[in-house]
């Protein structure tokens, strides 16, 4: 009785032992007495015998590798910048990266990295890695390390240069250079704002000029006698006591 729960024990144990859990995200390889097995297994349970096989697991989500480095510049700076890249595994391609590179992938993608943004940041100027070209340098390092990568099932999401540190000389060259355009274009907006309005006070100084030309040129001495016969005459329909004052041309009313 002892020695069949003896063996029931360890049948469990072994039992337990000879399962591997595949999580959402991970994909398993089975490596039976050292060889890699080409199929891959992803979400639940393989069972394998424990004495000559073990489960090699990977994850196939997103993942995400920082790097903080110095990157060279075109002048011959160095620029430093905290790298963030964003990368897969392809699940069909478990077993070729295990089999080539190994679980150790992520250093390989750093080395990979290294060598891409070293050329592609040596083709720019270091303020251009400050500046909105930095999306181009991203996208240029992104392709070189593709050429690498993609072959062996790694596949490159992006690349994000974040936090970019230019060295303090040129910073601040590049500081005053922006200020000085921000000045520049302050003072063509308030030269266009008085030419506004120096070309609005000539056209109404015009005007009122025109204005008054026609009004002086249609004012004849005959229109001048007229509209003050019209204007006496309107007075003179008031009821109230009238005092006529003339010089023998024009009349003067006043009431």
């Amino acid at each position: 009785m002892k020695n069949i729960k003896i063996i029931f024990a360890v049948s469990t144990a072994i039992a337990f032992t000879s399962c591997a859990i595949i999580r959402p995200g991970e994909v398993g390889v089975k490596q039976k007495l050292g060889k890699l097995s080409e199929k891959s297994h992803t979400q639940g349970a393989v069972w394998f015998n424990p004495f000559t096989t073990k489960v090699l697991k990977t994850n196939v989500q997103i993942n995400d590798i920082e790097l903080s480095l110095s990157l060279p510049s075109k002048e011959g700076l160095s620029v430093t910048a905290q790298i963030s890249i964003l990368y897969r595994i392809d699940q069909h391609s478990v077993p070729k990266v295990i089999r080539s590179i190994g679980l150790g992938y992520e250093a390989i993608i750093s080395n990979v990295f290294r060598s891409a943004s070293a050329d592609v940041c040596s083709k720019y100027y270091a303020k251009d890695m400050h500046s909105g070209m930095r999306a181009e340098i991203e996208n240029a390092i992104k392709i070189k390390m593709e050429e690498t990568l993609s072959d062996q099932g790694i596949f490159v999401q992006a690349v994000l240069m974040k936090s970019i540190q230019l060295p303090t000389g040129l910073a601040s060259s590049i500081e005053q250079k922006l200020q000085a355009e921000q000045d520049a274009m302050r003072m063509v907006f308030i030269l266009q704002q008085e030419t506004l309005d120096a070309e609005r006070k000539t056209i109404e100084a015009t005007g009122t000029r025109d204005a008054q030309k026609i009004l002086s040129e249609g004012l004849t001495d005959q229109i001048i006698k007229i509209r003050s016969i019209e204007a006496f005459v309107e007075l003179a329909k008031s009821t109230n006591s009238k005092v006529i004052i003339t010089d023998g041309k024009v009349p003067y009313l006043i009431e």
